[in-house]
């Protein structure tokens, strides 16, 4: 597997993982977290492609899976306020968000982190509380809950994770 910027040309098979990972989300007890508003919208996708945080996951040439990145001080607002434990530090991090594989994109969730930890050594993550297999993963790659945070103008709790 390789991982690469996306681009332009591939925004419509990445609107297409995205429908496949609300579907797999409410297929496994999660149909809230994308799929009411059918997250995310094509011009957030069109944004983090500009902004040149969207990468794809390739294996032999297709694109298997897609996520977002983005490291720096404080790249994440809705970070800035998390209750419970806290985070373990400050300084620059990195983040993943909207992260989406094919059906048979096994390995997409790791590929990103291994990438996003090559990148910057400090990684935060968050999900919705019935995300279990995104919850398993992220503990499965040493991620550790940190506490809640919130999205949407502070309506929606999310766990937040950190490495």
């Amino acid at each position: 597997m390789s991982i690469r910027k996306s681009l332009p040309a591939d925004l419509p098979l990445l609107m297409a993982l995205f429908a496949r990972a609300r579907a797999f989300m409410a297929e496994t007890g999660n149909p809230n977290q994308w799929g009411p508003r059918k997250w995310p919208p094509q011009e957030l996708i069109e944004a983090d492609i500009a902004s040149g945080n969207s990468y794809v996951v390739e294996e032999q040439g297709e694109i298997i899976g897609t996520f977002y990145f983005v490291f720096g001080v404080d790249v994440e607002p809705t970070y800035l306020h998390i209750e419970g434990p806290g985070w373990k530090c400050d300084g620059p991090y990195g983040v993943i968000h909207r992260i989406a594989a094919k059906e048979s994109g096994r390995g997409i969730m790791e590929k990103a982190v291994g990438y996003a930890l090559s990148q910057c050594p400090h990684l935060r993550i968050d999900t919705h509380e019935d995300n279990l297999p995104m919850r398993n993963l992220m503990a499965k790659l040493g991620l550790e809950y940190r506490g809640i945070i919130y999205v949407e103008n502070g309506t929606s709790p999310r766990l937040a994770f950190e490495k």
